[in-house]
């Protein structure tokens, strides 16, 4: 617990892009099944998280892409964004670092 408080700048948006990303892959794995169109609150969930994010892919990609390969390249694009912020953090010195266990 006390390495998680000692780098928490790391931890807390590190984990909320994870949350983002996975929600995300769920978002496109239930689509498969349901309707987008769909009444349930667990869809308007995924909805409600995803959608702010995927305007702003939607923004940067062709309009020509379909709704699931939007997700995809949102994905990648969260996936770039937290190897992005350790690179970061490596480069300024500040990451949490592995230990040398024996």
């Amino acid at each position: 617990m006390n390495d998680f408080w000692s780098y928490w700048y790391f931890h807390i948006p590190n984990f909320i892009l994870a949350a983002a990303m996975y929600t995300l892959m769920g978002r496109l794995l239930l689509g498969l099944f349901v309707p987008e169109s769909w009444d349930n609150y667990i869809w308007r969930f995924f909805k409600s998280v995803t959608d702010p994010i995927l305007r702003m892919v939607r923004t940067i990609t062709p309009s020509i892409l379909t709704q699931p390969v939007v997700i995809v390249f949102s994905v990648l694009w969260l996936m770039a964004l937290r190897v992005g912020y350790l690179v970061l953090l490596i480069n300024f010195g500040i990451a949490p670092m592995a230990s040398q266990g024996g």
